[in-house]
C-alpha cells in the first residue's frame, strides 16, 4: 500500500489538471496563432504563472486499489499484484492464467 500522502498528492494534481485544462489549452492555442515574438513571450509567461501541478505531465499512474505507482497496467488501472490476485479469483472478465 502506498503512502496516503502520495495518493492524496496525486488526487490534488488530478483536480488541478481538470480545473486549469481550459485555460492551459487556450494559452497554448494563442501561442500557436500569434506571429509576433513579444506576444508569444507574454502569453508564455501567463502559461508559466499557472500552478505547476496543473500540468498533466506531473500526473503519475497509480493502482486504483493500493495506490502503487510501479507495475501499472493501463487496461485495468491496477498494479501487477492486484491484477494477479483478481485474475486468480476470477474477478476480471476475459483474463485467464496462462502456463506453459
Amino acid at each position: 500500500m502506498a503512502k496516503k500522502s502520495m495518493i492524496e498528492r496525486n488526487r490534488k494534481r488530478q483536480r488541478l489538471v481538470l480545473q486549469y485544462k481550459g485555460r492551459r489549452n487556450d494559452l497554448k492555442l494563442l501561442i500557436k496563432e500569434t506571429e509576433l515574438f513579444e506576444e508569444k513571450l507574454t502569453i508564455h509567461r501567463k502559461l508559466q504563472m499557472l500552478p505547476r501541478n496543473s500540468s498533466p505531465t506531473r500526473l503519475h499512474n497509480r493502482c486504483l486499489v493500493t495506490g502503487r505507482p510501479k507495475g501499472f497496467f493501463r487496461d485495468f488501472g491496477l498494479s501487477r499484484h492486484v491484477l494477479r490476485e483478481m485474475a486468480h479469483n476470477c474477478l476480471l472478465p476475459g483474463v485467464t492464467k496462462s502456463n506453459w
